[in-house]
């Protein structure tokens, strides 16, 4: 996809130039200061300078919707009429953030007080005085139903700002993934797992993107294709990416890397971001070996940022390609137990991981059965690394509705359960007892998707600019 777009704009009042000379200049610089500050690989900056009349404003959204823009900062650089304003907002129709941000940490009042001419002192006010119009524009947006979000601080020295400043990028830049994202949709639901089902309509309502329908016979087509020089070439892979146990046979390393091979070419036939499945492909054999041997090739999409959710959990591949778009990984999982003597929550699940985000060298082991489901093959086992991480889950509510359910917590040290699947051990701030049942009642499906460090600040920013409620619990 093409950069992100942000659109960036000044206001001021035109009456103000002639009578206080040098002014505008001064106030072009504090956004000059805010472009930098915005500037950074990926983005695109679409900068319409001070915009002090009303010709201008209809100019600006007029510019702005012609760019596509994603995202709107609006730098308040001094008093200006909210006239100069709706009219960039109403025609972009993207949302906008207002910056109130003083040019310093304080007036010096003692300097000001001492200028003598007030005229020039009244200069010097207009330059210090950007927070006056924003209640005047927050009325505005309000009773024209405008959706705005505010960042109020300094425009320098101040990491606070700057930093919701960048969880704004962030998030319209992963909004822009999301809208452009080919989830593929293979197979069908695990039967009676009833959480899980999804409504594939309500999924690209809020995210837009695509979903793929994709048939389990084109990947065991592809698989036929696949030649013994790129089978051991991808086995070779598969020993220098995982630690592959001495008990994981020659033939199954094959079919694995068969079924690799076969995926990578299903994700590029259809220019995939995402994948969902589950299938079980009794009565053809073909389906229900590429099924069986899928786990080591899907860990390897998973880790290159095409994640991949078993049990056709469509959901919650949502939510790993949103934690993997913001860069912490995003890998499927579950709690199953809790550990009272640690006050530790127990999270894992069979089938792929996101290798790049584990605590070392993640494991290969030979399962002799794959629970609930049908067939033998190839697993991995690892833990997300230890140190801060954070859960999300999308949640279908009772009325319809999407939400994004968080928590932050950490990944730490002790023992796990060595059974060839993922599997973690998680502290919360409000001890397990609390977190189970504080995420229980919000009513998410029982998977959830898991990366790591603390980012639930900037999913709840992509909330906001998707119209997605988002709850915290720790």
């Amino acid at each position: 996809m093409s950069h992100t777009r942000i659109g960036l704009f000044g206001i001021g009042l035109d009456t103000y130039w002639p009578q206080f000379p040098l002014l505008k200049e001064r106030l072009e610089g504090y956004l000059a200061t805010v472009h930098s500050k915005l500037s950074r690989d990926g983005v695109e900056i679409v900068n319409l300078g001070l915009v002090d009349t009303v010709p201008k404003a209809f100019d600006a959204g007029h510019a702005f919707r012609r760019a596509d823009v994603d995202l709107i900062f609006l730098y308040v650089t001094t008093y200006a009429l909210s006239s100069t304003v709706l009219p960039v907002v109403q025609r972009a129709k993207v949302p906008v953030i207002i910056l109130n941000l003083s040019p310093d940490a304080a007036i010096d009042y003692g300097r000001f007080n001492k200028m003598g001419d007030r005229t020039k002192m009244t200069g010097e006010w207009l330059a210090n005085c950007g927070a006056c119009p924003v209640p005047e524009i927050a009325n505005v947006f309000n009773r024209s139903r405008i959706d705005f979000h505010q960042i109020t601080g300094q425009l320098n020295d101040d990491p606070v700002c700057w930093n919701e400043v960048d969880d704004w990028i962030d998030a319209a830049r992963v909004a822009g993934v999301m809208f452009h994202n080919r989830l593929g949709v293979m197979g069908h639901y695990y039967s009676g797992m009833l959480d899980i089902y999804s409504d594939l309509t309500q999924q690209c309502a809020y995210f837009g993107g695509h979903m793929e329908i994709i048939e389990v016979d084109e990947l065991s087509a592809l698989r036929r294709e696949v030649t013994d020089e790129e089978i051991a070439a991808r086995v070779m892979d598969f020993q220098t990416t995982f630690d592959v146990q001495n008990d994981c046979s020659r033939i199954e390393l094959e079919s694995a890397a068969r079924t690799s091979v076969a995926l990578d070419r299903l994700v590029a036939i259809h220019d995939l971001g995402s994948l969902a499945y589950y299938y079980m492909g009794i009565g053809n054999v073909e389906n229900e070996d590429a099924i069986s041997s899928i786990i080591l090739g899907n860990s390897l999409l998973t880790a290159r940022g095409i994640p991949v959710a078993g049990e056709m959990e469509i959901k919650n591949v949502q939510a790993m390609k949103i934690l993997d778009s913001l860069g912490v990984g995003g890998s499927f999982t579950e709690y199953y137990a809790l550990d009272w003597n640690d006050d530790i929550v127990i999270m894992g699940h069979d089938g792929p991981g996101h290798i790049a985000i584990a605590e070392g060298k993640t494991k290969v082991r030979p399962l002799e059965v794959y629970h609930g489901k049908v067939g033998r093959g190839l697993s991995v086992e690892m833990s997300v690394k230890h140190g801060p991480v954070t859960l999300l889950s999308v949640v279908q509510t009772v009325d319809g509705k999407l939400k994004f359910l968080m928590a932050e917590g950490e990944s730490v040290a002790g023992p796990i359960l060595e059974i060839g699947n993922t599997n973690s051990r998680y502290r919360f701030s409000i001890g397990a007892r609390r977190f189970v049942n504080d995420w229980n009642v919000q009513g998410p499906a029982h998977h959830c998707a898991v990366g790591i460090g603390h980012v639930a600040g900037k999913i709840s920013k992509l909330g906001q600019l998707l119209g997605i409620e988002c709850l915290r619990v720790c």
